[in-house]
C-alpha cells in the first residue's frame, strides 16, 4: 500500500487560474489540471491508493469555506486535513470543527499566511491542535513565493518540539526545502517530529537524503509527492533506492502515516 501524504487540490472553479499562477511563480510543471478529479486519476496512474488532501487558507476569511470544501470532496482516495489561518479570530473554533468533522490534521503554509511560524498567533494554534490531538504539517524552508523570506526553518522544528512535546509536528520537504544540511543539524531526532519526502527528489542528495532518513529514523518518515507539483513516481523511486529493509520501506510508503494519523483502512 502506498499512501501519499502530501497532496493539493483547487475547487473546479478556480483550478485553472491557481494552476496558471502557481506554475509560473515557481516555474514549475504541474501534473494534473489541479482539480480533485485530476488528483485522483494520477493517484490511481501512479499506483498510490490514498492521498492527504493538504488545503491552505491563504487569507483568514477562506479557512471556513475551504474546510467545507474539503469535506465535500473527502472519501475514497482522498484523506482530509484541514486548515485554519493564524490570524483569523475564529481560528480556534474552526480547529474544533475541524476536529469534529474528522479530519486528520491541519495544514500551516507560513509563506503563504505572511506569518512566521514562532509568531504569537501560531502558539495559540498549537496548543489548541497540541489539545485536540491534531497533527500539524508545515511547509519548511525554501518557496517561491518568498524567496528571500523563509518563515519556517529546521531550527524552528527544534524549539517548537520542546515546547509542545505531546504535539505531533509534521516538516513537509524534509524538514525545510533547500535546507537539507540544516535539518540534519537541528531537527534529526526529535522525537515528535516527522519529515515527509514531498517534493525533494529532483534536488536532494542521495546520500545526505539516506543520512537524514537513517538519523532521523525510518519510523519517522512519511512518503509524499507534492502532488501536482511533482511526478509521484519520482519521489516513489526516491524512497524505493533506499538502502534499507524492504520492511522499513512498507512502513515510509504507509506504515508510519496509518500509525500517525489513526487511518482505519
Amino acid at each position: 500500500m502506498k499512501i501519499d501524504t502530501h497532496i493539493h487540490a483547487y475547487t473546479d472553479s478556480l483550478a485553472e487560474r491557481v494552476v496558471k499562477k502557481l506554475s509560473e511563480t515557481a516555474d514549475c510543471p504541474c501534473y494534473t489540471d489541479g482539480t480533485i478529479k485530476g488528483a485522483r486519476e494520477l493517484l490511481a496512474r501512479s499506483g498510490i491508493d490514498y492521498g492527504v488532501l493538504l488545503p491552505i487558507a491563504t487569507k483568514p476569511t477562506q479557512q471556513t469555506t475551504i474546510n467545507n470544501w474539503v469535506n465535500e470532496v473527502r472519501g475514497g482516495s482522498i484523506i482530509p486535513f484541514g486548515t485554519v489561518h493564524p490570524y483569523a479570530d475564529d481560528a480556534l473554533d474552526e480547529l474544533d470543527r475541524i476536529k469534529s468533522m474528522g479530519f486528520k490534521g491541519i495544514k500551516l503554509h507560513n509563506d503563504y499566511q505572511g506569518v512566521f511560524i514562532f509568531d504569537e498567533h501560531c502558539h495559540r494554534i498549537y496548543k489548541r491542535c497540541e489539545e485536540l490531538g491534531l497533527p500539524v504539517v508545515f511547509h519548511m524552508g525554501y518557496d517561491p513565493v518568498s524567496p528571500l523570506v523563509h518563515r519556517a526553518m529546521p531550527c524552528d522544528l527544534k524549539e517548537l518540539s520542546e515546547k509542545y512535546p505531546k504535539m505531533r509536528f509534521i516538516g513537509a520537504h524534509m524538514g525545510g526545502n533547500y535546507q537539507w544540511e540544516h535539518v540534519l543539524r537541528y531537527a534529526v531526532g526529535l522525537r515528535n517530529v516527522w519529515f515527509d519526502t514531498a517534493f525533494v527528489a529532483a534536488d536532494i542528495d542521495r546520500a545526505l537524503f539516506a543520512e537524514i532518513v537513517k538519523k532521523h529514523g525510518t519510523d519517522r518518515i512519511l512518503f509524499a509527492s507534492d502532488l501536482p507539483w511533482s511526478d509521484p513516481a519520482e519521489e516513489i523511486k526516491l524512497v524505493e533506492e533506499l538502502d534499507i529493509p524492504a520492511s522499513e520501506k512498507d512502513m515510509i510508503f504507509s506504515g508510519n502515516a496509518i500509525e500517525l494519523l489513526g487511518l482505519e483502512l
